[in-house]
């Protein structure tokens, strides 16, 4: 199986990616510690397993970043809120989508659990969600608005499709969006680096992990 990238090239392709980018990727915003949020978007077993028909093979070569990601956001003292894309069994909430992928998502699965190596722990918050957006018919807003969060640092999987529209989504309701090159997985270079470019040009500032955690540390 080929993969796009992996654990051991990660690092130089997040610096070719953000060289392709750059001449757009030029929003610089400075995180605040005070008013951040980690959201980690459907890392979950169901699209983890090579064997799945949705495996995202950037998933696994992210996964150690997002986990730093992760233990800085709780030593700090900064909210950790995952999403877990699942459907009914009955497929009564899956629409259109239903048609659209071969494979759905079940809740109450084992493969819709977030990936045991960056589990939630007890207090943090999980969002269940039937579309691709986090904040679409969920109450995400609701949290982040009780928890006086401004700005949102986005992981997961995949890249242009759940992490692109719930960022779509942060910026319309005026989020400051950091979106991390290295903590974002899809199923090929091609569509990553479409969306960073895109989010780069019109909703994001596309970083990297080691600058998040530098800000969210200090």
């Amino acid at each position: 199986m080929s993969f796009y990238v992996t654990q051991g090239n990660l690092e130089a392709k997040t610096r070719d990616w953000l060289a392709q980018i750059a001449p757009f990727n030029t929003h610089k915003l400075e995180l605040c510690k005070d008013k951040a949020a980690l959201i980690v978007v459907d890392m979950q077993k169901f699209f983890l397993d090579p064997d799945s028909p949705s495996f995202t093979c950037g998933g696994p070569a992210v996964l150690p970043t997002i986990k730093r990601l992760i233990e800085a956001f709780r030593n700090a003292g900064r909210p950790v809120i995952y999403t877990r894309h699942v459907h009914h069994r009955n497929l009564i909430d899956a629409g259109i989508m239903a048609g659209w992928w071969e494979g759905m998502c079940l809740e109450g699965s084992t493969e819709s659990e977030v990936c045991d190596e960056i589990a939630p722990v007890a207090g943090e918050k999980e969002i269940l969600k039937h579309r691709y957006s986090a904040f679409y018919n969920t109450d995400l807003e609701t949290v982040l608005r009780c928890c006086k969060i401004e700005d949102l640092v986005i992981t997961g999987v995949m890249t242009n499709m759940c992490c692109e529209s719930t960022a779509r989504d942060a910026y319309f309701r005026d989020y400051k969006v950091f979106f991390l090159a290295d903590a974002t997985g899809s199923v090929t270079e091609e569509m990553h680096v479409a969306s960073l470019l895109n989010l780069a040009f019109g909703f994001a500032f596309v970083t990297t992990a080691d600058n998040v955690i530098k800000q969210i540390s200090g």
